[in-house]
């Protein structure tokens, strides 16, 4: 059953220096009223499960991309985009967004440009620490966790508000970050970066690092199919890479540390657009949001 409880309140913990810490007192309650659909609170853990929609109960199988071999799954038939309530509008304007992380995530956290602020949610005692990361910080969330029951653990992820600016549309796009995973912060779900989700033609641009293999990969998805774009792998071994996905006009890219790594091709019409926020680290604050655990810095979005 959905878990619609508010989120709790969220400490953070800033690392300054290798040498020393200090604590930061709780952030106070942030309620993501009107922002969490029902659907985001599926509960248990499928392998590479797809995001749970309030519009639709039906739930797509995945295909793995590696080069040179491609796959694309039909979704489950879905409500048309016209009799929602929250169709988005496709962004016009060039975006560039970026978030470093180095001035903390206590408060609101804006950009490199002084927009699109992220916030932090969380339940349970989940709370976000910075880490040294170069010569800034990095955002470290909460470890795995391997209480029997997944509703006890603690969640915490950064997420905006509705931004309609970053929905592109059918035009090209580019986002990632750079993360660090071990083989303890693995699972079956561990959401980078994404907005939107795969079911119930909502639409979504993902990124994540599945499954005990460390696997990144790349998603695109529009009303009716999931694309996928992951290679034979192993991220998860203590040191930071940089991913980046690629979305052109007949493909979607991953790349691992400025080298490609998978393609898949997509449909030059297929749109991405909804209604849903950005987020770091999670599909939401509640059970069963493919929690993220490692460590993640340099998040952006670059839609021209």
């Amino acid at each position: 059953m959905p878990d619609n409880r508010r989120p709790n309140w969220l400490g953070v913990r800033s690392l300054r220096s290798h040498a020393q810490s200090r604590r930061i007192g709780p952030l106070g309650a942030i309620v993501a009223a009107g922002v969490l659909a029902a659907g985001l609170l599926g509960a248990g853990h499928l392998a590479t499960r797809p995001d749970p929609s309030p519009h639709t109960a039906a739930q797509p199988a995945f295909a793995t991309v590696s080069p040179p071999a491609a796959g694309v799954l039909p979704l489950g038939e879905s409500a048309a985009p016209s009799a929602r309530a929250d169709v988005a509008l496709v962004g016009t304007e060039p975006v560039s967004v970026r978030y470093t992380f180095d001035a903390g995530v206590d408060h609101p956290i804006a950009d490199t440009t002084g927009g699109h602020e992220l916030r932090a949610l969380g339940q349970n005692g989940g709370i976000l620490s910075l880490v040294p990361q170069g010569a800034g910080l990095a955002v470290e969330f909460p470890r795995r966790c391997r209480l029997p029951h997944e509703r006890d653990c603690p969640r915490a992820i950064l997420e905006g508000e509705r931004d309609d600016a970053l929905n592109p549309g059918t035009r090209p796009m580019r986002y990632g970050a750079s993360i660090l995973m071990t083989r303890a912060d693995l699972a079956d779900g561990a959401n980078v970066l994404q907005k939107g989700y795969s079911v119930g033609g909502v639409s979504q641009f993902k990124l994540q690092v599945d499954h005990e293999q460390g696997h990144p990969s790349c998603v695109v998805v529009g009303e009716t199919h999931i694309y996928r774009a992951e290679p034979d792998l192993d991220v998860a071994d203590g040191t930071w890479h940089d991913l980046t996905c690629e979305r052109s006009a007949t493909h979607l890219t991953i790349m691992v540390d400025g080298v490609e790594r998978a393609s898949v091709p997509v449909p030059h019409g297929l749109s991405i657009a909804n209604a849903e926020p950005l987020r770091v680290g999670g599909k939401g604050p509640n059970k069963g949001n493919d929690q993220y655990a490692g460590q993640i810095d340099d998040v952006f979005l670059d839609i021209p």
